[in-house]
């Protein structure tokens, strides 16, 4: 019994010895590298806000000026920990082996997920999209209000949030109208109408409405010749956020005007002939 608590006290001394050699020997390369990294924290922070500010002043876009300040920390601090690790004598070479063997593997893994964020890089790199655009892919219309790397969030006018994942907007057919979106009506007046006065009409109606979008030209022209009435189309550009709000008001625009000008929208007629 004797023996054993002998053995196992030499055994503790041993490890006591190992720890003081450590720190008698390393304590000063321990605490120059926590210093560093206390250092490189603080400067990887302050770098990556004035790379944010520069980006600012050179309106780069929102989204991929914080993209952009994010890698410039990232890679600080990864160079930060390689300098700390080597001055506590410890190599990084078997560390990147084993996480290029893990990230292989997890790339396997989530596939999918990976999919997204490199069409999400692709989209802040290119930005054939920003932040307030309006635009339509897969079926799905709305406003952008976030692009992340993994999903982009849009908003539709009744304040739904839609979040479509980045690898289904890459390599899509994508309908960008930016701020304003593309309003069609179509209303029908009487053959016996003089098309020339009620275009010009029409035209005028639009052109001072406070809900039409100057930033292109709004058209009316025949859209074809129906059964009772020819049939004009009216296309206007409308801020996206309110384009319900804009149709309803314009088409009141629209019959106010027809109505005050004696203009006849007519009943679907059809002809009867008894033989």
């Amino acid at each position: 019994m004797e023996q054993e608590l002998k053995k196992e006290f030499e055994q503790l001394q041993v490890v006591y010895d190992v720890v003081i050699n450590f720190f008698v020997n390393y304590s000063f390369q321990l605490f120059g590298a926590f210093l560093v990294l206390l250092i490189g924290l603080f400067v990887a922070g302050r770098v990556a806000k004035l790379v944010l500010r520069l980006c600012s002043a050179k309106q780069i876009d929102i989204t991929l000026s914080r993209f952009i300040s994010n890698i410039v920390r990232i890679v600080i601090i990864a160079m930060v920990a390689v300098i700390c690790l080597n001055k506590i004598g410890i190599s990084v070479t078997p560390f990147l082996a084993a996480i290029g063997a893990i990230s292989l593997g997890a790339g396997l893994a989530v596939q999918g997920l990976l999919s997204n964020y490199s069409a999400g890089l692709n989209i802040i790199l290119t930005r054939p999209f920003v932040v307030g655009d309006t635009i339509n892919v897969q079926g799905v219309s709305g406003q952008v209000r976030d692009i992340l790397l993994a999903h982009t969030v849009l908003v539709t006018e009744d304040d739904v949030e839609i979040t479509i994942p980045n690898k289904h907007i890459v390599g899509e057919i994508l309908h960008n109208s930016h701020d304003v979106s593309l309003l069609e009506l179509s209303v029908g007046v009487a053959y016996s109408s003089d098309l020339g006065h009620v275009t010009e009409l029409l035209t005028k109606v639009i052109k001072s409405h406070p809900d039409v979008n100057q930033v292109k030209e709004p058209m009316v022209g025949i859209l074809g010749f129906g059964d009772s009435s020819v049939d004009l189309e009216v296309r206007v550009w409308v801020n996206s956020n309110k384009v319900n709000a804009s149709r309803f008001a314009v088409n009141k625009a629209i019959w106010d005007a027809l109505k005050n000008n004696q203009i006849e929208i007519p009943y679907p007629q059809r002809e009867v002939k008894v033989l």
